[in-house]
């Protein structure tokens, strides 16, 4: 199988992630820019397919069913950061490659984050380590997140690039997509805190209404006696409809598939088209393939509000759903909770 090198110095890929964002620049130079970014994400995916298979054994270590999967980074969350994140670079960029295992516990997070803090446990070199399970954000965030650089004496070329490991229970992941999909389809970057006050604070109200259940840090501005945390998410669960818009989501959403249950491929590329109701699943064997095809709808596709396209690689399809269950649209685990948070 051939992967995908670096074709460029970092010089140039930094450079090319400016101009992607130059509001000066002309089509053409971001054009040139796109290729180059293309090349970079791409490089990504040897070590990212590496630490992946790394992950999925350590995480079946703790847990009977770990779901296992890794994405490269999207196009415009790419363009976001740089522009959010004053003094970024796009040869700095840690989360180009992502994996992430869905534990069904808390505590098998935290057995699998200590299993890696372990320095005989992974010859690749840890960079950065976020444990927002002991410090959620205040937007109510938890997860761990694990960073290493690749390194290898037989692929030298990829040596140095950047891995992103997120480690999540069962309901972190629930909320953190709940908030992917809201964000979705009221086109707000609640994700990176903003957009509307009041989904903001229900959404922070809920990462302690689950941290609670798992018996582990509240997030930072949040009641802590619990029948206040209780009767301030009821109040804002009712003033914005926050069941019935949920369940409705993923009732709008067309599902269809080209011939994905049929193929071999584990990788997959999901384009969603909200004001379509649709959501189309394609797989393939070759990654090559697949990402010249993820480039190519990217392009198609950009300053289109509603429309998405995310490349993956799971186990299988049933996998899929439940790694990414905001491109389905699916909160239905996030929505048991809200209901038992405000009994």
């Amino acid at each position: 199988m051939a992967w995908t090198e670096p074709a460029y110095s970092r010089r140039q890929v930094d450079r090319a992630g400016t101009t992607y964002v130059d509001a000066a620049a002309t089509p053409e130079e971001r054009e040139l820019a796109r290729t180059v970014i293309n090349n970079w994400r791409s490089s990504h995916s040897f070590p990212l397919n590496t630490l992946t298979v790394n992950l999925r054994d350590g995480a079946s270590r703790f847990d009977n069913a770990p779901t296992v999967a890794q994405r490269i980074k999207r196009l415009p969350s790419i363009q976001h950061k740089l522009e959010r994140i004053p003094g970024m670079s796009l040869s700095r960029m840690q989360d180009i490659g992502g994996c992430r295992a869905v534990m069904a516990e808390a505590q098998g997070v935290q057995e699998l984050v200590s299993f890696y803090k372990s320095a005989s446990r992974i010859k690749h070199r840890p960079i950065r380590e976020d444990d927002y399970v002991s410090t959620p954000k205040e937007s109510g965030y938890r997860g761990a997140h694990l960073v290493y650089r690749y390194y290898s004496d037989r692929k030298p070329t990829y040596n140095g690039l950047a891995v992103e490991m997120q480690i999540r229970s069962r309901l972190q992941h629930a909320w953190a997509t709940a908030v992917e999909t809201v964000g979705t389809f009221t086109q707000q970057a609640l994700k990176s805190s903003w957009g509307d006050a009041e989904w903001l604070r229900f959404f922070a109200l809920m990462g302690s209404a689950l941290a609670r259940r798992e018996g582990t840090t509240l997030v930072p501005g949040t009641p802590v006696d619990n029948r206040e945390l209780a009767d301030e998410l009821r109040h804002l669960v009712v003033r914005l409809d926050v069941i019935d818009r949920l369940s409705a989501y993923g009732n709008a959403l067309e599902f269809t598939e080209d011939a994905a249950e049929l193929m071999p491929g584990h990788i997959y590329l999901l384009e969603l088209d909200i004001p379509g109701e649709s959501l189309r699943t394609r797989a393939y064997k070759n990654p090559a393939v697949a990402l010249e095809e993820y480039g190519a709808i990217e392009r198609a596709i950009e300053g289109q509000p509603g429309k998405d396209v995310v490349l993956v690689t799971v186990e299988s399809l049933s996998a899929l759903r439940r790694a990414y269950p905001n491109y389905f649209l699916d909160t239905t685990i996030f929505v048991e909770s809200v209901r038992e948070a405000i009994r």
